[in-house]
This record gives C-alpha cells, sequence and structure tokens, in this order.
C-alpha cells in the first residue's frame, strides 16, 4: 500500500503547501501563549525525532508508552512515532492506579517515553517492566535512558522520514477511560486513523486554514492532517469541568478561534460563564450525552451561522453518527419525555444496525438479530473507523466483536457499541444508555437515557442517575440525584416529592419509588461526563441496607 495509509503522511504536504502556518500554540510556563510551531518546524523536528528514535531502537512495531503533558513534545513525539512506524501507547494518566498499571502491563510496552515525574511512578509504582528503551521528556536523573534533547540532535540533519507502512499495520495502542470497567487497549491500524480523518472533514466540513481549540488532547493529533491551527488551553485535560473559562475566552479572542472540541463538561463550564463565542464556527462534543439546556445555551452564544455537533461514537469507532444542534433542540421535548437521545444519522460509509440485546459473544453475524423500527437493541457499526480488536483482551474483543461475511467474499469486522438505541421513522438514532447499565426489573428493563432526562427537568436537581439494586430480572430501580450547588440541602425531602411526581406522570418509570441524594457523582476522568453508575448501584444497595 502507498505510504499515505500512515497518518503522518499528510504533515510533509502541508509542510510543503503552509511552511509557514502556525501548526501549534501552547502556554509556557508563564501561562502565556509564547510557544509556537510552524508546520514547517513541526515536519522537519518529528523528521529528526524520528530517525533519532530510529537510531536508539524505537523503531517499526516497537510498542512505546507515552506519558507526556500537552505541549510540543507531546505532538512531535507523536508524529515522530507514526514517521518511524512504532506503536504508540496512550493511557489516560488520572485513572486509579491499579487500573495504569494493568493497562501497561497488558500493553507489554518494549519502550517509555515520559516526564521525569512518569518516569519517577514508572520506578516506585512498577509500570511497564517490560519496557528497555527509556526516554525522558525533560532532565534524566537515576532511571537511566537518555532525553528527548538527545534524540532530536542525535537524529538532526536526517532528511524526510515516514515509514512505508500498510493500511493493515497497528499504528497505535488507545486505552478507553475505563467508564464501564477497566480499560481495554484499542488496536488501531493506520487505515483506521485515516478512515477517521476522512469521515471527520466529511461530517464536520474541516477545512484547512482553521484555527482550533481542542480541548481533549488526543483529538489535536487530527488537526495537522487536516491542516487547521492547534491551540492547545490552558487547564488540565483530565478536569475538563474545572477549566477555568476566562483563559479558555482568552485564548479564543488572542488567537480568533473559529472551532473548539470539548466534552460535555466543558461545554457547561462555558455556557455558564455566558460570554459570546462571537469568532466560532464550530463547536463539537463528544463523550457523552449533551444536556438539552446545555446546547441551547452554547447555541445563544455563538453566531447565527454556526454550527453546534455532537457526534456519537467510542474509542472503539469514532465518528458513528452526527447531529447538529438546531436538530437536536427540536428532539428535546421528545428526550424530556423518555424518548432517549437523538444521535441524528450515521456518517457514510458507516453501516448502524441494532440487533436484539444479547450479554454472550456473537462470533459471527448469522447469530444477531436485527430488530424494527422503534424497537430497543444493541446498536453496532461496521465502516472504515471499526476497530477489530483489544490488545491481549481476547475475551473482551470476543464480546465487542462480530465477524460478518461479504458477498463478494472474504469478511468484515462488526463493532458492538456495547450502547443500546433505535432508529425511528425517520432513520435518526437515539441512544437509550449503556448495555451493562440497563435495569432489569421484574416489570421489564429500563434504561437510563429513557429515564434521567425526565427527571433532569427539576429546576433544583443538577442531574440524575438510574441504578439498579438487586439481582438483574428482579432489580429494584434507585434514582440517585444531585441538587444544583445553590440549592439547600433540606430541600431535599422537597425535591424527592417532586420526583417521585414526576415518575408517577411516566408510564415507563412508575415503577421507581426510591430517590436517594447523592453529594457528588463519580464520573470517567476522560471527559468528566460519563457517571459511574455501577459505583453509584453499590452505595445505592448500602443505603438501602442501612434503612432496613
Amino acid at each position: 500500500m502507498s505510504v499515505h495509509s500512515n497518518i503522518a503522511a499528510r504533515l510533509p504536504e502541508l509542510a510543503r503547501e503552509r511552511p509557514t502556518q502556525i501548526a501549534l500554540r501552547c502556554p509556557g510556563r508563564s501561562g502565556r501563549y509564547d510557544i509556537e510551531l510552524t508546520y514547517a518546524q513541526l515536519d522537519a523536528r518529528s523528521d529528526a525525532i524520528a530517525a533519532g528514535l530510529g537510531r536508539y531502537g524505537i523503531g517499526r512495531g516497537t510498542r512505546t508508552v507515552v506519558m507526556v503533558r500537552p505541549s510540543p513534545a507531546f505532538f512531535l513525539l507523536m508524529f515522530a512515532l507514526f514517521k518511524a512506524g512504532a506503536v504508540p501507547v496512550l493511557v489516560d494518566p488520572g485513572i486509579d492506579r491499579r487500573a495504569l498499571k494493568q493497562c501497561l502491563d497488558e500493553a507489554q510496552p518494549q519502550a517509555f517515553i515520559g516526564i521525569p515525574l512518569a518516569q519517577a511512578a514508572r520506578l516506585l509504582l512498577g509500570w511497564a517492566r517490560s519496557a528497555r528503551k527509556i526516554v525522558t521528556v525533560g532532565p534524566r536523573l537515576a532511571w537511566g535512558g537518555t532525553t528527548l534533547a538527545r534524540i532530536e540532535r542525535a537524529g538532526a540533519g536526517a532528511g524526510p522520514q515516514l515509514a512505508d507502512t500498510d493500511g493493515d499495520e497497528v499504528a497505535g495502542i488507545l486505552f478507553t477511560s475505563g467508564s464501564t470497567g477497566v480499560p481495554k487497549g484499542v488496536v488501531y491500524r493506520h487505515r483506521h486513523f485515516a478512515g477517521q480523518i476522512e469521515l471527520l472533514r466529511k461530517a464536520f466540513g474541516m477545512l484547512p486554514g482553521g484555527v482550533d481549540l481542542p480541548t481533549f488532547p488526543p483529538f489535536a493529533l487530527f488537526d495537522p492532517a487536516l491542516g487547521l491551527t492547534s491551540v492547545i488551553p490552558d487547564m488540565d485535560p483530565t478536569r475538563p469541568a474545572s477549566a477555568d473559562p476566562a483563559k479558555l475566552h482568552a485564548a479564543i479572542d488572542r488567537f480568533g478561534v473559529t472551532q473548539l472540541f470539548g466534552s460535555p463538561a466543558l461545554m457547561r463550564v462555558l455556557a455558564e460563564y455566558g460570554r459570546p463565542l462571537p469568532t466560532v464556527k464550530r463547536v463539537t462534543s463528544a463523550g457523552a450525552p449533551v444536556p438539552p439546556e446545555i446546547v441551547e445555551k452554547i447555541r445563544a452564544l455563538l453566531p447565527d451561522d454556526a454550527q453546534f455537533w455532537t457526534p456519537y461514537g467510542a474509542t472503539e469507532c469514532l465518528p458513528v453518527a452526527v447531529i447538529e444542534g438546531r436538530e437536536l433542540e427540536a428532539t428535546r421535548q421528545a428526550t424530556e419525555a423518555g424518548a432517549g437521545t437523538c444521535v441524528g444519522r450515521a456518517v457514510e460509509p458507516n453501516l448502524v444496525r441494532v440487533i436484539a440485546i444479547d450479554d454472550a459473544p456473537i462470533p459471527e453475524w448469522s447469530g444477531a438479530r436485527e430488530v424494527g423500527v422503534g424497537v430497543v437493541g444493541e446498536i453496532t457499526v461496521a465502516g472504515p473507523t471499526a476497530t477489530d480488536a483489544y490488545f491481549n483482551r481476547d475475551a473482551a474483543t470476543a464480546i465487542a466483536k462480530i465477524r460478518e461475511p461479504l458477498a463478494e467474499g472474504g469478511s468484515r469486522v462488526v463493532h458492538r457499541m456495547g450502547d443500546v438505541g433505535y432508529f425511528d421513522a425517520e432513520g435518526r438514532l437515539w441512544f437509550c444508555g449503556r448495555k451493562s447499565q440497563r435495569v432489569e426489573t421484574a416489570d421489564g428493563p429500563l434504561y437510563t437515557e429513557q429515564a434521567e432526562p425526565v427527571f433532569n427537568v427539576h429546576p433544583e436537581v443538577r442531574r440524575t442517575a438510574l441504578v439498579g439494586v438487586g439481582a438483574p430480572g428482579a432489580q429494584a430501580p434507585v434514582l440517585c440525584f444531585e441538587l444544583r450547588p445553590e440549592v439547600s440541602p433540606q430541600r431535599a425531602d422537597a425535591v424527592v416529592a417532586d420526583l417521585r411526581a414526576i415518575a408517577q406522570g411516566h408510564s415507563h418509570l412508575r415503577g421507581i419509588h426510591t430517590f436517594l441524594q447523592h453529594p457528588g457523582f463519580p464520573v470517567d476522568i476522560r471527559h468528566n461526563a460519563k457517571i459511574g453508575r455501577e459505583t453509584l448501584s453499590r452505595w445505592a444497595a448500602a443505603q438501602q441496607g442501612r434503612k432496613a
């Protein structure tokens, strides 16, 4: 196959086409945006690092943990690793330490690149013991290896670097957020990255020359391939809900940001800050459903011709479907009546189908049963970005992947999203929640996204979470809720009475009789938006036990 199957192949092209365009702006230690790289610099320096890595023994196929904060070094390293044909391994650094160690053990890395803090943790906590090639971004202390600065000097003058990788070669291992269990390493092949770039370009009409504020660093890696300028925000990417909106606006205003990406938690920060975003033409939010009131508030801050996109997908397959804010607002009443959240129409050429819910593996597509319009089932997708395996997780792969024969010969992988939903009569996909988080009562299943938005309309409630207590098939549904910060805790009993009345007003929710106030829901580290309902279920069971 052509070298253009390598995700880094577009970078040298852009360096020739627009050498002086800024590819990356980063805040320095002072908080000022005094660090920048042009496309020509990003290409030339990543060439030197790729050559230096190869001379050090990090080359084609080398699994390499990268634990570097969002910075020029992170982006230079990532493109250098792609150019070298190495396999970067990315794990969210904020996840539980035991889960992080398990992830690194499973990845069996041969190299470890990290800042001094990560290197110290590697030694103290026994991370990535299989790694033999050590590179420190910053000063190297007693742990040996070499430094990124030395790597770059060693490769200086080596000229263009670009491994002629095949589309089926492994390009990276990206760990899921672990919001519903221990994170799994998703195997990305070069064709998956190429497919993502093409689908993102088509779905959102992204053109070279725009200025992007990506508040989730891995998404910034797509910007150079799309010809955009990335402005890395001055914030902790693992805590988007705590981002300083004044700092975000300062960057947006100074550099004329035309598009931004953020989780629903980040969108809430900007929505509640309430300051207009006159230069922004495109907002994209993903990671969890965006609450309808946040969509409404953000759209009010944008120019009339701006678009608010919420793509649906997962680490294993993205994007699957998209919906624009105007259409999402038009479905708000249905969502708040219990219909679920509309996630729009499939992004071509994805083939999205809904099958009967089954918790067991389905090895062959002949064992799956498609359901009709309006019937809730598990969402599946086949397409160019549907990954085909988890690294060293055969059991998880068996649960999530279905092999489907093709009429023209051969077969393809169908990914099971682990989400439940349905198609409406207009061909739009509706998300009803995670399959593993459905509540199986004696009267039938309840789905989180068909329950929680109904209660979230209460003006004193920040958000709710439906969980089950007991054995599946006989679970008692429990609605946990958070009060808004300004609401007195003394209002809890009155709010419970209101929520009980809301439940009685909806036939599918009348079986909910227990309502528990929670001080602050557990959420995923990546987006600060996916609620840890498994944890809440155990908490609710304990609360029920105390009352008994």
